[in-house]
């Protein structure tokens, strides 16, 4: 089943008078439980597709459908709620609330869609310790590692169970021992739990954990391989 259905977008930027062509017609699709990784060089368009499919930008062209929403017909308003209930984001900053806890950053997503309070503790707890932080709710972003950050911030994109994981550079920030026990813990959460993730990356330790790698150039898919 279809989770993401792009076809023939196109995105194009200013930057002063200079025009940069992000992406040229892409064609994408991206099954319900994949493991997918977007790879290229700086300036290739992977974050700007990775954008467009988190309905974060629009395209200036072609079409782009979520979980079967259809962004074309969509005004902000939708595109916001589509964005709280159907998607999970990862930034390679972490984008932790500095002064929310762990638990109260995991929770903040289920706060804003009204979950109930004691439904929404629950399950962070749960799912902070599926991610390897057992005993550290309370802590604040500044009192976690770098790695520790980061595992919050894919259990806070995990928790409301949304159609897509969407991690951009999310080991950027990271060393390799770390980043790839990130990597371990989102291919458990993929495999145990079927969440969807697609990254986008010029990690090679990223794409050599994907189960499909769609490499892209010069705002073009070039390659795309399943594993």
């Amino acid at each position: 089943m279809a989770i993401v259905e792009i076809k023939g977008v196109k995105k194009t930027y200013f930057q002063g008078k200079v025009k940069v062509e992000a992406l040229r017609g892409i064609d994408l699709t991206i099954d319900k439980g994949e493991f997918a990784a977007i790879a290229g060089p700086s300036g290739s368009g992977k974050t700007t597709l990775l954008n467009i499919i988190g309905g974060l930008d629009l395209p200036d062209g072609g079409t782009v459908i979520l979980d079967s929403n259809p962004y074309a017909q969509m005004n902000q308003t939708s595109l916001a709620s589509l964005r709280l209930h159907k998607i999970g984001f990862v930034f390679q900053a972490y984008n932790l609330i500095p002064v929310l806890s762990a638990i109260e950053n995991v929770e903040y997503v289920m706060l804003l869609q009204g979950v109930p309070r004691k439904e929404r503790e629950e399950k962070a707890r749960a799912i902070l310790d599926d991610v390897g932080l057992v005993g550290k709710y309370n802590r604040r972003p500044s009192e976690l590692s770098g790695g520790q950050q980061q595992r919050v911030a894919v259990a806070r994109a995990i928790v409301s169970s949304p159609a897509v994981v969407l991690a951009d550079e999310p080991t950027a920030n990271l060393d390799s021992k770390t980043g790839e026990s990130l990597l371990l813990m989102m291919k458990k959460m993929n495999t145990q739990k079927k969440v969807t993730f697609i990254f986008s990356t010029h990690d090679s330790m990223v794409m050599a954990y994907a189960r499909r790698l769609v490499t892209i150039k010069d705002g073009r898919i070039v390659n795309d391989e399943a594993k």
